[in-house]
């Protein structure tokens, strides 16, 4: 009895450990406090832990270590999130709580229908599970494990023809097929008995292998060859001004300080040679309403910081991209009047705004939540916390100043390939984005959505420019490279030759093919085996039911 206590409360740790290593190398995949930009190479093996870890539980227990594991990988990985707001961090650990919850048994049935080749299905489910977590209100990409890759410029080149979705295939394939390697393996066996087992495996299961190995070289090959050559493109130059204050934060004489600052970074990008094409503000860098203050005039104090803004503006011959709080009146369906919010870009000429964009993907909780009468007390909750919602934007604009046609996903929205794609097919030769990621106060944050953003210029292959409160304003090439960036957590101005190219990648004509695929190949062969598992099953049992008949009857 004793022996079996030691041996349960072993287990138990052992597979603590497995889960406290998987999480760990999660999150120094990515840019974390210890590595700034992340990495890399622990991405083609963080998720090791997990499947051995999956190999060893039950189907029952399967719950119970998934959970544990998203709540753990997502809180090392997503520290800062609870300084965006009180309850962002602990929804966003229970969604990944309940998701991977859920994919466990998933992976775990994959293993018990497939002792042999489930680790095939698994990864399969592994990047079915990585695209459909970003869909719908709660589609949220960080994490994406493609994504550990954003600075090994000649493997994120495929991203052209596959989306983050393809580099993801090649990463996560070696922590599926040495989780199963290694899956029978205990420690205390020793070393050698971990290189009988590898090498067992690889003798077993060295085809899948060498055609990964052979994937990861066409791509490696193709990134060397494929990056565009934009040297005789038209070059734009587009001042980005990073005030280095979150906007929302202060009182009206903050509004008016953070606004000076903007005024003076604008007026010494503006007195540079040569002269830039465009001047572009953070989201919100200008809080007070213009619109809804120039037309109903609801505050005095309000009226005079955005009428010298419109005076300032007036004067300048080079034309402003702003991020602002588009607030207007609008019809409510009944008869009546009422007031609504638009997260928006406002492009300003000679003081006129003649386009706006207003933002189309809301952040799930934050800045949207649609179920008020479904879920009325965490609507509650959310008010109560001085959560500002905004109303949703419908159309992909693209703004013609300056000489370039270009698109301005606001903050979050350049983490959704899909955004990116739509405002290229729309017309986009440049994608200019507007973000505030000064509440995280974190490095990490700031780089963890920059290195979404260098996919988004790869797929699409066009440049995009950053403009941001505290950071990481840049400017990265249509190949991914990072051509100029301004220190972050500074008041800086950065005037980025930005290249003009338009060309239509495959990624911009087919958008994520490839992750349906792996979608649909999933649910596909783990519907398909399970059923056939079980037809077998009912045979069998119906084979021996007739041999012991037979028998009884002889």
């Amino acid at each position: 009895m004793k022996g079996d206590k030691s041996r349960f409360w072993g287990a138990v740790l052992a597979n603590l450990g497995l889960e406290i290593l998987g999480a760990a190398l999660f999150a120094l995949s990515f840019p974390n406090p210890l590595i700034e930009k992340g990495i890399p190479l622990l991405g083609w093996a963080a998720f090791v832990p997990v499947f051995i870890l999956i190999r060893r539980i039950s189907l029952v227990s399967s719950f119970f270590w998934g959970a544990l594991y998203g709540f753990a990988a997502y809180s090392l990985f997503n520290y800062w999130l609870s300084l965006f707001h009180p309850l962002a961090g602990l929804i966003v650990n229970s969604i990944y709580l309940v998701y991977l919850g859920l994919l466990f048994p998933l992976l775990k049935t994959a293993d018990i229908l497939l002792p042999r080749k489930g680790y095939l299905l698994q990864w399969c489910m592994w990047l079915a599970y990585e695209y459909l977590r970003t869909r719908g209100f709660l589609g949220y990409p960080y994490g994406i494990s493609g994504y550990t890759q954003w600075t090994v410029l000649p493997l994120i080149q495929i991203a052209s023809i596959f989306g983050v979705w393809g580099v993801s295939a090649l990463v996560v394939f070696p922590s599926a097929w040495l989780g199963r390697a290694l899956g029978d393996w205990k420690a205390p066996d020793g070393p050698k008995a971990m290189g009988r087992a590898l090498g067992g495996f690889f003798r077993r299961e060295y085809l899948s292998a060498l055609l990964w190995f052979g994937c990861l070289s066409a791509a490696l090959v193709y990134g060397l060859v494929s990056p565009i050559d934009y040297s005789g493109a038209p070059r734009a130059r587009i001042a980005l001004i990073q005030h280095n204050t979150d906007p929302w934060r202060g009182d009206m004489p903050a509004y008016w300080q953070n606004y000076r600052v903007l005024r003076r970074l604008s007026d010494e990008a503006l007195a540079a040679d040569p002269k830039p094409d465009l001047v572009v503000w953070s989201e919100t860098a200008f809080v007070p309403r213009i619109y809804w203050h120039t037309n109903y005039r609801s505050d005095q104090e309000s009226w005079e910081i955005v009428r010298d803004l419109l005076e300032y503006l007036s004067r300048q011959e080079i034309p402003f991209v702003i991020g602002n709080d588009d607030a207007r009146r609008e019809g409510n369906g009944r008869g009546g009047w009422e007031e609504v919010d638009y997260n928006a870009v406002m492009l300003f000429e000679k003081g006129v705004n003649t386009q706006a964009y207003r933002k189309v993907h809301l952040v799930p909780f934050t800045e949207n939540f649609p179920y008020e009468k479904q879920f009325p007390w965490i609507y509650n909750a959310l008010k109560n916390a001085d959560t500002h919602f905004w109303k949703k934007g419908t159309e992909y604009t693209v703004f013609s100043a300056g000489g370039i046609k270009f698109s301005t996903p606001i903050c979050f929205e350049d983490t959704f390939g899909y955004l990116s794609r739509e405002f290229v097919r729309a017309g986009a030769e440049v994608i200019v984005n507007l973000s505030n990621d000064a509440w995280s106060r974190s490095l990490p944050a700031q780089n963890q959505h920059l290195s979404l953003a260098v996919f988004r210029a790869v797929e699409n292959r066009r440049s995009m420019v950053r403009s941001t409160a505290s950071g990481q304003t840049c400017s990265i090439d249509p190949n991914g490279k990072v051509l100029a960036l301004a220190p972050p957590f500074t008041e800086a101005w950065l005037t980025a030759e930005t290249p003009v190219v338009a060309y239509d990648s495959l990624y911009t004509r087919w958008g994520d093919w490839l992750a349906l695929i792996f979608v649909a190949a999933a649910f596909t062969l783990l519907i398909f085996i399970g059923a056939l598992r079980i037809i077998i099953l009912i045979k069998n049992r119906f084979i021996c039911r007739r041999t012991i008949s037979a028998g009884s009857k002889g």
